[in-house]
């Protein structure tokens, strides 16, 4: 029975009924009032990111004619954060990092990479996302006061491709579609047993998530049912979807978040980019209880929050996501190294680097290329705090070691995704590590990790 018709069935004093419908028509107001401000609102803050986008990066689209990702998108190509006027990658790589800071060359596509508003933050997913998840479920993840920021060719191929660790013999098995509550049972039902069914179903599942609820306190036009985990983690990977960081605060220290891919999760022991969760079981429950709302329980209280069942439930999920295989590596051996009867001749020298003057390999080791830790790079040393479009560069503090396997995948980089290509990490760590590798050296180590 409705609440309105439960009110219906029974008799009120009339200041009661008055009070009651002025409080429902106060709050419709509200709500309202606020999509139109926001809407109104929202051409000049993306208009903001914009002009720092421009600022930091060469965003033309140049995409590789010899590297792609597992289903054939290529990859964008060259280094796109731009220098201060007058530098070049091999000045600035001769100076020390107290020099560069003084002199304030630090390029301001290294620095932290605001949210597209980072003032009010939020999960934001790409709008091919939006589009495919639409038509396949009627879900509409649209904000009404801000879209996506960075261009699709800068992210990930879309769908993903999905490689399973107990088939590998079947290679993709997504058939070139983006895994929904549509289609799941149909395409995995012969592939996977009950139980990793199941917690597929759930990882499909939209529940109330702070922006995305049925409250008033949404930035949904309509009523939502939430956000699913493989919304952001489409086919176990990733569409660059970002949100900012629920445990930090104040708001200009909280970090934008590149949703990272779930691939590989079956070798990793730390999960969250800095909270060092010891289990996919705690990470999958922690997402739905706390990030979800911004870590804000009052509010998980009242949108909705879905508290999921440890024993089955999250484990099921768990279970699932611990099947996401990597891409193949045709090029690698048992060992994660390269076979040289595959390898080129720039790839092989790119291994040497990687493992010797590049110092990579103390924190990626093969083979899976991480140390399952966490380390802290310390790039504030290279620049003075400032604060831009919301959000403070200042000390990041540790960040986890990332997998590079599949690596060429998962753009953009970083765990803010401030690097848009291979290219920008390699000269990034460079600098950050002092490497002074020549130009010849970036080039093979690039190759590399492409091969991984």
């Amino acid at each position: 029975m409705s609440v309105w018709s439960q009110i219906s069935s029974v008799t009120l004093p009339a200041t009661v009924l008055v009070c009651f419908t002025l409080t429902a028509s106060a709050a419709d107001d509200d709500f309202s009032a606020l999509t139109k401000r926001l809407q109104s609102e929202k051409p000049k803050f993306a208009q903001r990111q914009q002009v720092m986008l421009t600022e930091r990066y060469d965003l033309a689209d140049r995409p590789s004619s010899s590297a792609a990702m597992s289903r054939g998108k290529p990859v964008q190509d060259g280094v796109r954060v731009k220098l201060p006027r007058g530098m070049t990658w091999e000045k600035l790589a001769a100076l020390s990092p107290d020099e560069i800071k003084d002199k304030q060359l630090w390029p301001s596509g290294f620095l932290p990479l605001p949210h597209p508003h980072h003032e009010v933050g939020g999960m934001v997913f790409p709008k091919f996302l939006i589009q495919e998840i639409k038509q396949q479920t009627e879900r509409d993840l649209t904000r009404f006061d801000l879209d996506f920021d960075l261009p699709d060719y800068f992210l990930p191929e879309f769908p993903p491709a999905i490689y399973l660790t107990t088939r590998p013999d079947l290679g993709d098995v997504s058939q070139g579609k983006l895994v929904t509550l549509a289609n799941f049972n149909e395409l995995f039902k012969d592939i996977l047993n009950p139980k990793q069914l199941e917690g597929l179903r759930l990882l499909l599942t939209p529940f109330p998530q702070q922006q995305f609820n049925a409250t008033d306190d949404r930035r949904s036009l309509k009523a939502s049912q939430g956000v699913a985990c493989f919304d952001c983690h489409a086919n176990g990977h990733t569409t660059g979807a970002t949100h900012t960081v629920g445990d930090i605060r104040p708001n200009e220290y909280r970090h934008r978040i590149d949703t990272p891919s779930l691939r590989g999760v079956n070798i990793q022991r730390l999960f969250g980019s800095q909270r060092a969760m010891k289990t996919v079981e705690d990470f999958t429950e922690f997402e739905q209880r706390g990030a979800y709302f911004d870590g804000i329980p009052a509010d998980a209280a009242r949108k909705g929050i879905n508290v999921l069942e440890r024993g089955s439930q999250v484990q099921f999920m768990a279970e699932f996501q611990a099947l996401l295989d990597f891409p193949p590596a045709p090029k690698l051996n048992l060992f994660g190294k390269l076979d040289p009867a595959k390898a080129s001749e720039s790839e092989l020298r790119g291994q040497e680097i990687f493992f010797g003057k590049g110092q990579c390999a103390n924190c990626h080791t093969p083979p899976y290329y991480t140390d399952n830790s966490m380390h802290n790079l310390q790039v504030e040393r290279f620049f003075k705090e400032v604060t831009i479009n919301g959000r403070t560069a200042s000390a990041d503090g540790p960040i986890k070691t990332f997998s590079l396997r599949g690596i060429k995948d998962s753009p953009p980089y970083l765990h803010d995704g401030r690097l848009l290509t291979l290219e920008d990490t390699v000269e990034f760590f460079n600098l950050v590590l002092e490497l002074k590798l020549n130009e010849q050296e970036k080039k093979d180590l690039l190759a590399f990790l492409r091969a991984l």
